[in-house]
């Protein structure tokens, strides 16, 4: 099979005829063979039963339904288990990714030899306010980094090798991020296509402003776990080395000056009168908790069965 297309969804019932009718017309005209999965992610209105009535006139549609809202992470997690592909598109149900745009994301993953093609919605057609501006900081921190030049990590319209979505877990909400995870996972060929974006002509975005500061929050958290998840020693033990310095440091220099004064018969303070002594005592219980946090996180490393999980190239 040539293309799974999958596309995670939550109360979009009316632009789902329109999505499915418009995908099967681009992979007729091109002649590609394919599966349409749709995830219905716990919605509340008829996109299941829209879902069923175009399934029984299409052999080419499948469909996974959540009892509940979990999440386009959860969703799209499903959709790679299921996709049986040689190459996966995801796009957004809500018609804004154009079907349109799979051709070329095909060919840039068959001919150009990319592991990973993101869209670049150049000309939003959202408010500039609250979707605009958030989004052009929130793509600048994150090439920032991870290191990965995209213009629009968070585009829903991508394209991926099999082999790359058999091979990353996307949680929580790292849906975001599956670039880097890809990177990660030893994919580095990524690429971008500038694609058109539509305004959306049914219903109403299902994503708030928190969702900039969420995903900060998990680019942290990624960068951290990628970077310090198998040697968390190395974060731990060198920030509680420093702490731990620092305090010392500051505590010699304290008790070396109150001798050199009393040797000088000069009047100075009680030690335990002056802040540096309670600030050179904290920075000494600091550096040894960390240092205590980082054998604890090297137990814990130790014992994750992820610890020997490496993604094998090729063998001979």
């Amino acid at each position: 099979m040539d293309i799974s297309v999958i596309v995670p969804l939550y109360n979009e019932a009316e632009s789902l005829p329109e999505l499915s009718e418009w995908i099967g017309r681009v992979m007729t005209g091109n002649d590609f063979s394919y599966e349409l999965i749709f995830i219905d992610d716990g919605s509340t209105d008829s996109s299941w039963d829209v879902i069923r009535g175009l399934s029984e006139g299409d052999a080419n549609i499948h469909a996974i339904r959540f009892r509940r809202n979990y999440g386009k992470s959860a969703a799209l997690y499903c959709g790679f288990a299921k996709a049986e592909g040689d190459v996966v598109i995801t796009m957004d149900a809500d018609l804004q990714d154009s079907p349109d745009e799979i051709p070329a994301l095909y060919r840039m993953i068959t001919e150009e030899g990319y592991d990973l093609v993101s869209g670049w919605k150049q000309h939003r057609k959202d408010n500039v306010l609250t979707k605009n501006l958030p989004s052009k900081l929130y793509n600048a921190t994150a090439r920032r980094i991870t290191g990965i030049k995209l213009h629009d990590m968070n585009c829903g319209l991508k394209a991926y090798r099999s082999e790359v979505v058999k091979n990353i877990e996307v949680y929580g909400e790292m849906h975001r991020y599956i670039p880097y995870l890809a990177k990660n996972a030893g994919y580095g060929r990524i690429g971008e296509l500038p694609v058109h974006h539509q305004k959306r002509k049914y219903g109403k975005s299902k994503f708030g402003m928190d969702r900039f500061i969420n995903g900060f929050l998990d680019l942290l958290s990624l960068w951290f776990l990628s970077t310090f998840g198998k040697k968390p020693m190395h974060f731990f033990g060198y920030s509680g080395i420093f702490m731990f310095i620092v305090g010392f440091v500051m505590t010699v220099w304290i008790i070396a000056a109150k001798l050199i004064h009393q040797a000088q018969g000069v009047r100075y303070r009680p030690v335990t009168d002056q802040p540096l002594f309670y600030l050179a005592l904290l920075a000494v219980v600091l550096g040894v908790m960390l240092f205590l946090a980082g054998f604890i996180g090297e137990m814990i490393s130790r014992s994750s069965s992820e610890r020997n999980k490496y993604n094998i190239r090729e063998t001979l």
